[in-house]
């Protein structure tokens, strides 16, 4: 009796011991943020609806016809090479675009674990950033080439210090940095000038590294990241017959517009504080530039103890920012690089010592670096707790709302069998998600042949409608299509014809995207 009270005893001591070690994983590891984050980010990205930007790149990967033919494409697109390829790979893993996400979600998991646990901010700093808008929804359910950034930048940031014996895993990362997207090319660019600016100014640095590093350890860096830069500059260099390059097709903006410039602020506040402030209104423009700037300021002088972190800061930022004035203000997935400039700034001044440098040169007094320093953590809290509610928020609003009507549309044409009707489709650039879903090409009026990806260049034309029911009419005429024809339009259909019966089977409106609703018809000859 007594040996079994002793075993029972031991027992419950150990379930306590396993509630306890549970618990301070719960409430004090980072593990905990990084299995809640993978458990939620698994569940939100099989929920999400895919749309065409998504899909458009798998489409291109899966019908490009040859490798040379799947750069030509590449070139029209905007972006550099490494989503690509990847996904070229993932294809000979699975050819479905469940894998691209799947790739996607490992992609966010791996930086948000590499935040959490290598990264000089406090827990509660790392749970507000980790379900921040960017990490837990921008760059993690839409499965885009700009997950890459956060990627790279962090475990840039975490293998800093190898720096002081060798710069090759950096100039691997930069370069992969470098050929993520064209944002990430301006981040890539910024922490490659702030390394060499480091390695020219600190001569102890300098010292240091030429006595413990290799050889050729210099020249091979240096060889990385400028052939990086150079595949990343040809790719994203559009051909001469490419128009809406990369969605560029307002041209450079040349001469000053105040309120353009205001704008391109907007979106640096946008980055911080994700309200958008409103074009139309000088009242709001004004204000979230001030606040912007504000925010900027308050980081400026807190970093101007730390030279090269406040380099960077200061080159990213401007370069971004130089872009978005003069050439595309962009989207949250563009804007969102100056979050994290800020907060691959904050993350890189922890390797350095304080200067006082600048603080002598500018005559900044203690007593105001110590409010700047206090009304900056006010102002980080405070972005992040804007950040952890938008993320919250639009990860919910993608699991009750789909993002796009397209799964609710393929799921319905595959349950009764219409995926091996000939389909007329259009808009084609609307069409992508369909196509990839079905894994099958449609006839595309904008172009006037079978295909699944677009590409903007000389050739295809956007059609209106009466263009549409005038081709389906050519394709029964031509025999093309015999019978019926099923036809998916991305706006409700407005006009009839004398030539065409055509009889409305279904609308799929649930969509947060406008422009990815579809409405489907049998169209016959009369």
């Amino acid at each position: 009796m007594n040996v079994i009270l002793i075993k029972s005893s031991q027992l419950t001591m150990l379930v306590k011991k396993v509630i306890k070690q549970f618990s301070i994983l719960s409430f004090h590891s980072p593990w905990f943020i990084i299995i809640i984050f993978a458990a939620l980010g698994l569940i939100g990205i099989l929920n999400h609806s895919m749309w065409r930007d998504e899909l458009n790149p798998w489409l291109i990967v899966r019908d490009s016809e040859s490798f040379g033919n799947l750069i030509a494409n590449i070139n029209y697109e905007g972006h550099p090479v490494l989503w690509y390829f990847s996904l070229a790979f993932l294809r000979q893993i699975a050819d479905t675009p469940v894998v691209m996400q799947i790739f996607h979600w490992a992609i966010t998991i791996v930086s948000v674990a590499i935040f959490c646990l290598y990264s000089p901010f406090n827990y509660k700093q790392k749970l507000l950033f980790s379900f921040g808008f960017f990490p837990f929804y921008e760059y993690l359910l839409i499965s885009r080439n700009y997950a890459f950034s956060m990627l790279f930048i962090f475990t840039f940031c975490t293998i800093f210090s190898f720096r002081k014996t060798t710069y090759f895993y950096l100039a691997i990362l930069l370069g992969l940095l470098a050929n993520s997207s064209v944002h990430a090319l301006f981040v890539s660019f910024s922490l490659s000038l702030t390394l060499l600016v480091e390695f020219c100014l600190d001569r102890e640095h300098r010292k240091q590294y030429l006595s413990q590093s290799q050889k050729y350890d210099l020249f091979l860096s240096i060889a990385i990241i400028v052939c990086s830069f150079i595949l990343a500059i040809y790719i994203i260099t559009p051909p001469p017959d490419s128009y809406l390059h990369g969605g560029l097709n307002n041209g450079w903006l040349i001469q000053l517009d105040i309120r353009h410039l205001l704008r391109s602020i907007g979106r640096l506040f946008g980055s911080f504080l994700l309200i958008i402030p409103s074009h139309k209104k000088w009242f709001d423009l004004i204000i979230c530039a001030l606040i912007a700037l504000v925010i900027v300021g308050l980081t400026l002088i807190k970093l101007c103890v730390k030279p090269f972190p406040l380099f960077f800061y200061t080159v990213g930022n401007c370069i971004i920012l130089a872009f978005t004035y003069f050439r595309f203000l962009g989207a949250p997935r563009h804007f969102g690089h100056f979050y994290l400039i800020f907060i691959a700034a904050l993350w890189l001044e922890s390797y350095y010592q304080e200067s006082k440098i600048l603080i002598n040169k500018l005559s900044i007094r203690h007593n105001s670096l110590k409010l700047a320093h206090k009304w900056h953590n006010v102002a980080f809290m405070l972005i992040l707790y804007f950040q952890f509610i938008g993320g919250v928020w639009s990860f919910s609003r993608d699991l009750i709302i789909p993002f796009s009507a397209s799964h609710e549309t393929v799921r319905y044409i595959q349950q009764y069998q219409l995926e091996k009707e000939f389909i007329v489709a259009s808009r084609d650039a609307n069409m992508a998600a369909l196509s990839g879903y079905l894994n099958r090409k449609f006839y595309y009026p904008e172009v006037q042949k079978m295909g699944s990806f677009t590409i903007f260049k000389k050739g295809r034309q956007d059609v209106e409608q009466s263009e549409i029911l005038r081709q389906v009419t050519s394709l029964f005429k031509s025999q093309e299509a015999k019978n019926k024809i099923l036809l998916i339009l991305n706006k409700k259909l407005n006009l009839n014809t004398n030539d065409l019966k055509i009889i409305p089977i279904n609308n799929f409106e649930r969509a947060w995207v406008d422009s990815e609703r579809y409405y489907l018809y049998w169209v016959y000859e009369v």
